[in-house]
């Protein structure tokens, strides 16, 4: 396995039938070979720095019913919450004395807020703070809505691709929803000239090492400027609550494969890793990932935007706790950055 990690990290490339036999053997010892390329190329194009990115989840309402989602269309326990303009400026306005210079704009497709609404905030927030960037992440819309979007100013657009097998897709949305139109507005994202942001889940349900070597054929193919993966936690209020969430070794594992395939792009120690490890963000730094994002949303609506059960939302995962984050990445040797922090794609 040790010569399929060597080629990767020297041609960044894997076949197929490759891929599935990596990710088949995955093992410990295997991991820390993986993770020891990882954090060298990582260290050759970004160095010992980690860049923040304030959070802003500013909507849980969507007209989506995601099987695995915790703010689903269906889940009718939810506490629905809209943050207004003014808020969210509050919230930039608190992340910019704390040294952040990127804001991700997340949220559920909520289509109360319009393309003429999201436009208004995108440039507020420009207008007010001209060096910082500004990130959506608002799901599947129209070229048209996109195009708009970046008139206005957003830089960067997260839309994590889940899952590249349409049958796989199937399984864990609706019907309205298909793998290939979600793919298409990847690529129309790139076209109009985001940085763009793919993703997916390790260990959903029905996840396949097959499914997983399509994930990665993916993601060399789009060449996203970031990759945000996860593991999958469920959720009480879904369809796959009494499914096993994924592991953070196999997250890990992944992580440090995406780095060797993708040695240029951003990756973040997303939140999902502290929800299950308390220094699952800490070992993701060392796998290879070079982004956290902590949260800027208002204290009181952060516990309803529940994607899955347990997420983490005090601590260092808010971003009031800038000091505290930065103690425990200066802990492993990095050090935390505000800057814009582009990517090098």
């Amino acid at each position: 396995m040790t010569l399929l990690i060597n080629k990767l990290y020297q041609e960044h490339h894997l076949e197929k039938e490759e891929w599935i036999m990596l990710i088949r053997g995955q093992t410990p010892e295997l991991s820390r070979y993986l993770f020891s390329l990882a954090r060298e190329v990582r260290h050759r194009y970004y160095g010992h720095q980690v860049w923040v990115r304030g959070l802003i989840e500013f909507t849980n309402y969507c007209r989506n019913d995601c099987y695995y989602c915790g703010i689903r269309a269906g889940n009718r326990q939810a506490k629905r919450y809209r943050l207004t303009q003014e808020q969210i400026l509050s919230c930039c306005r608190a992340g910019y004395q704390l040294g952040f210079r990127t804001f991700v704009l997340q949220g559920g497709e909520d289509l109360w807020f319009t393309d003429e609404k999201i436009c208004q905030i995108v440039r507020s927030i420009k207008e007010e703070f001209p060096d910082c960037a500004v990130t959506l992440s608002i799901g599947e819309r129209s070229r048209e809505s996109y195009q708009a979007f970046f008139n206005a100013g957003a830089d960067r657009y997260l839309l994590r691709h889940e899952t590249f097998n349409a049958e796989h897709y199937s399984t864990l949305h609706p019907k309205n929803l298909t793998a290939a139109h979600r793919q298409e507005c990847l690529f129309t994202l790139k076209d109009i000239g985001y940085q763009v942001g793919a993703g997916f889940m390790v260990g959903s349900p029905g996840q396949t090492p097959e499914y997983l070597a399509e994930d990665m054929l993916f993601l060399e193919r789009l060449k996203p400027h970031m990759v945000g993966i996860g593991p999958f936690i469920p959720h009480h209020a879904t369809p796959f609550a009494d499914q096993s969430a994924g592991t953070l070794e196999e997250t890990l594992f992944f992580l440090g494969l995406i780095r060797l395939l993708l040695p240029k792009v951003l990756l973040p120690a997303t939140t999902a890793l502290g929800t299950i490890a308390p220094d699952g963000r800490e070992q993701g730094i060392l796998a290879g990932a070079n982004v956290i994002m902590p949260n800027l949303s208002p204290p009181d609506v952060r516990e309803s935007y529940a994607l899955y059960d347990n997420k983490l939302c005090t601590g260092a995962e808010a971003a009031e706790a800038r000091k505290e984050l930065e103690e425990r990445m200066a802990a492993i040797g990095y050090q935390v950055v505000t800057t814009r922090g582009d990517s090098l794609m």
